[in-house]
Formats: structure tokens, sequence, C-alpha cells
């Protein structure tokens, strides 16, 4: 093996990528980035009850939509559970491991009289030195590590610092059950091993898996890699992160129109600090990140610094750049085909002219679409409440008056349409909001859009013009 950094990200694919799935992806990508090694993705799919086809599906285009490649062929730990067998027989011929022939109700016996006890219920290790001579015949045995009793399993944790459990209080965990299928905590130390995994970043929920799994590479005589388990994230009141606070998939955020800069960023933020520093390019992050600077309590989700970074990033987004943003996610938004098919070059040239004013106001694609709705809206246009009360409440007058004013431009720009508007307001005696919210209402439907001058220059005479005479009669 070589002394490269190698990392792994090795998701189950029984559900969606989480969020929290995702940021443990983006340190271990960071991580290898920064030390110039490898990121490799392996899918952890030994529940083939639970596993699907759809959730690997989606795990791997969330990790391709947040822009983390992983380095090699994705390994899939179930393909690999030969190996795994081979691993679990080589422990027992060398005496690190036994044979254990108790039976369910044996185990549930040994449960139930350790909870009227008060203690743990842990395995009582009774198979642990009788001879092969006393295997009862028809059933099938499990293999157990013979896991030490005495002393104490320590692991110096790169986040949470020295843990140690005290070997009384482990059992002799299963390695191979008893239809000879490998369990969890014996497939990870192989695929680690055999993959050369260097670094383990991963949620401190398996913190006490730590302590099993360094005692299987004790027996087998391997380099255990360094560890760090990273703080789980909460909801920004500080419980447990549920749907409601944002534990959703990586799919949902591309949904809600964030851009994936913008989520990678958020969550590099989350539980990781660099000073005040808060806004990072991707080659920041790589040349940042380090696991000295993550801290060991929970990262607080919060949906409205989210929205506020995503929004920094559209404003800072060049405006061809977020088109092509807005294309690739336009068939994940909702209501996004009735766009895409609207969506010609003509259109496309509008809606790139549209931009500066566009996301100004938005903080989402979703957004940023909505205040787009003007441009692709088909005349005679719908109007939402209160452009209906503009128009009511003398608003139509002035549509009216400006029609042919705007009519008899010689050249059609945002300065000329401004320069007529501000002419008749102050020829009327009016303040320039009493002109310019009628004129919005008209031509968008709506009491809110970008600027409205440049709603008239993006829309264009012909098209302004049939707007407003829709509205003027």
């Amino acid at each position: 093996m070589s002394d490269a950094v190698v990392t792994r990200f090795a998701p189950s694919p029984t559900g969606f990528l989480h969020i929290g799935g995702a940021r443990t992806a983006l340190f271990n990508w960071l991580f290898a980035r920064h030390a110039g090694g490898r990121m490799l993705l392996r899918i952890e799919d030994t529940d083939r009850e639970r596993s699907t086809d759809a959730a690997i599906a989606a795990i791997i285009d969330g990790l391709s939509w947040l822009g983390l490649e992983w380095d090699g062929e994705v390994v899939y730990q179930f393909q690999r559970a030969a190996r795994h067998r081979e691993i679990a027989e080589s422990l027992l011929a060398a005496g690190h491991a036994y044979r254990c022939y108790a039976t369910p109700d044996e185990l549930n016996e040994i449960r139930a009289l350790a909870r009227a006890e008060g203690r743990p219920p842990r395995y009582d290790g009774r198979w642990r030195d009788r001879p092969a001579s006393d295997a009862p015949t028809g059933i099938k045995p499990v293999i157990r590590l013979k896991a030490p009793q005495e002393g104490e399993t320590v692991l110096e944790d790169k986040v949470q610092g020295r843990v140690a459990w005290s070997n009384k209080d482990l059992d002799d965990l299963v390695l191979l059950r008893s239809d000879g299928t490998p369990t969890y905590m014996l497939a990870v130390v192989a695929d680690d091993h055999d993959m050369g995994v260097t670094q383990i970043i991963r949620g401190d929920d398996h913190l006490t898996n730590a302590a099993r799994q360094i005692q299987i590479y004790q027996a087998l005589g391997w380099t255990i890699p360094a560890m760090a388990h990273i703080p789980l994230i909460h909801g920004a009141d500080g419980a447990k992160l549920s749907k409601r606070h944002g534990a959703l998939g990586v799919d949902a955020y591309r949904a809600m129109g964030y851009l994936p800069e913008a989520l990678r960023n958020y969550l590099v933020r989350l539980g990781w600090s660099q000073g005040d520093k808060e806004f990072f390019s991707t080659q920041e992050m790589i040349e940042a990140f380090d696991l000295a600077h993550v801290g060991r309590s929970a990262a607080r989700f919060d949906f409205a610094k989210l929205e506020n970074m995503n929004g920094h990033y559209m404003r800072a987004t060049q405006d061809d750049d977020l088109l092509a943003a807005l294309d690739a996610a336009i068939p994940h938004l909702p209501g996004g085909g009735d766009a895409l098919a609207k969506l010609d070059e003509p259109m496309r040239q509008k809606l790139l002219a549209a931009m500066p004013g566009l996301k100004e106001r938005a903080k989402t694609l979703i957004e940023l679409l909505d205040g787009a709705a003007f441009l692709f809206a088909e005349r005679p246009l719908p109007l939402d409440a209160k452009a209906v009360e503009i128009l009511a409440d003398g608003g139509r007058a002035h549509i009216a008056n400006l029609a042919p004013l705007f009519a008899a431009l010689k050249s059609w720009s945002a300065a000329s349409t401004e320069a007529a508007v501000r002419a008749y307001a102050e020829a009327a005696g009016l303040k320039l909001g009493q002109v310019a919210q009628p004129l919005r209402a008209a031509l968008t439907g709506r009491a809110t859009s970008p600027g409205i001058f440049d709603v008239l220059d993006v829309l264009g005479r012909e098209e302004s013009l049939a707007r407003l005479r829709d509205q003027a009669d």
C-alpha cells in the first residue's frame, strides 16, 4: 500500500443521499483533495431487503450534482461477500474467532436475564472455549470474534480526541451469520483494508462501531486507519435533524432551486470553521480544509442561512453561467416543464437580458424562474389580486396616456422609456411610483418585478405596447 491519503464515502442504499451523508462525503472529498489523495465510493448494499437500485442511482446522482467526484470504480460491498467469508475463516483458523451454536431461544434468555439483573444485554461467551466435539447436530453456527476481555480498546480520534472502551463491556461480536453472510462490522473492516483506506471520516453515530472494528483489525494484525467521527447535524432548534428541519435528500434541495456550489459551501460550514470566513470557492475549501477545525458539538441546520448563502451565490454568478445553471435545473424544478417548453433561443436571450434584475431579487432558482414568469406569460396576461387593484384604482388611465407616448419613441431602451415616464409623471404632478406601479401591473400581472424600465427593455416595444393596450381598454 502507498503512503498516499485514501478516504472513502460508504453510504447504505436504503434511501436517498440525505444532507448529513452529503456533508460526510464532502468532508472526505475535501480531506483527500487537500492531501493530493483519493476518495473512493463504496455502496454498502449488504442489506438486500432494503437496498434498492433507485437509491443507488439517487446517491450517485446526488454526489455528481454536488461536484464530488470519486476516484476509481464504485465498490459494491455485497459483491465482496466471498472475501468477507474468507477473512472470517482465517480468523477462525488463527484462533481469533470461534463457532457459536447458541440458539435464538438461548440468546433471548441471555438478554432477558441481563435486563432482569439491570445489565446491558451482552452475549455471555458460552461457546468461546468449548471444544468442537460439543457441537450439536442440526444447528448452523455463527462465527464470533474472540474479543479481548481485559484492558481497554482505545481510539485516538481526530475529532473526538481519546475515546476508550473497557473490554469487559464489549462482547464477542458475530462476524459471519449462520447462513454464511458477513456482518456489517466484518465487511467494513475487510473493505477498508482491501481498498487501502488510510482515513475514515464518518458521523459520530458510528463511534461505538469503531471499538468493534478496531478489535477486528487487531485480531487480523492489520494497520488501523486513522478515524474521525464528526458530530451529527441538528435542526435550528437543537433537536435531532428531522424532515421538518431539512433532513431531506440532496435531490430535494436541487428541486428547491439551490445551486450545488452554494449547498456545498453551506455544508462545509456545518461543523467546520475557518475564522469568520463564510464564503469559500472550491479551491479555497480544498486548501483550507482540515480535521483540526471540525467541532465536537452538533452543527445546526438553518434554512434561512442556506437561502441567504444561495442568494449571495446567485448574485455573484455571471449571467450566462446562471442561465446555464437554470437550464440544468429546470427539469427538476416544480412546474419547470412549462418553462422548458417555452425556452427557445429568443426567450433565452430575453431571460439573459433580464438576468441582472431577476437575480437581485431571488434567493433560489425557483424564485428566479418565478420572477421571470412575466417573460413566459401569454397575452392577455393573468393578473394577481394586487395588480387588479392597482389597475382598478386609476391605473388604467395612466396606461392609456402612456401607451401613445411610448409608441412615439424613436428608440426603445430602459433609458428612453424612463425619460418618457418621468416626463409624464412630472407633467401630471405625480410621484414616479404612482405611474410605475400601474405599468408594472399591466406588463407583468404583478405588483412586484425587476426594475420596470428593465422590464420594458427586455419585453421590447411590440410586446410592451400590446400588453399595455390589453389593460388600457
